[in-house]
């Protein structure tokens, strides 16, 4: 129970993240030399 609840928490965050690097591109596509983020995934397992 507890590995699901993390696992859907961690989907979330991702999911989070990924929202504000867009909401950001979004808000700076007219502004002179700006340079898009693009949101990256890793599974936990990759990093460690």
């Amino acid at each position: 129970m507890i590995r699901g609840l993390y696992s859907a928490a961690s989907a979330m965050l991702a999911t989070a993240r990924a929202q504000e690097v867009i909401t950001n591109n979004i808000a700076n596509v007219n502004t002179p030399g700006f340079k898009r983020n693009i949101p990256v995934y890793q599974s936990f397992s990759n990093i460690m």
